[in-house]
């Protein structure tokens, strides 16, 4: 009886991570599919930091199906383009909803600027434009601007 219980409470707390995960995932066509298809095994922070090809996701995507996700032929096509879309080589980092290990890598910061950046959202609420990210402090500037073109809000 506890057990069960127990698995009940795990599974309620996983279903609002996997919510609150989602809300942080880009608005756009596949969002759906890549939440029932991706999230039933993982966040999205397995994908957020990836930055593939199209192509690469494609193999991405055909290896989870292998490995058991559960996804229509349509589902799948829309998934790879979802991600390919908002988390592809040259696409924008959503700096309102990216995860630590995002800003890190896609915009190149150190442990300590990713972490400022963080702090300043959870502590201020998002972020209005690119002259609001570059006060942060402890952050350089120059970086910012340098990856301005990848910056989203």
């Amino acid at each position: 009886m506890r057990l069960a219980i127990l698995l009940t409470m795990a599974a309620g707390l996983m279903a609002a991570a996997d919510d609150d995960d989602a809300k942080k995932l880009p608005e756009g066509q596949g969002k759906a599919a890549v939440m029932k298809a991706c999230f039933s095994c993982h966040g999205s922070g397995n994908f957020r930091k990836a930055r593939l090809t199209k192509d690469e996701w494609s193999d991405q995507v055909a290896d989870m199906v292998d490995r058991g996700a559960q996804a229509t032929d349509q589902e799948v096509a829309a998934i790879i383009d979802y991600l390919a879309q908002n988390f592809g080589k040259d696409s924008k980092i959503w700096v309102n909803t990216a995860p630590f290990s995002e800003l890190k890598n896609v915009l190149q910061l150190t442990v300590k600027e990713a972490q400022a950046v963080s702090d300043w959202r959870d502590q201020n609420g998002s972020f209005k434009s690119l002259e609001d990210l570059k006060k942060v402090p402890g952050v350089d500037a120059a970086k910012i601007e340098a990856k301005k073109d990848r910056i989203a809000f």
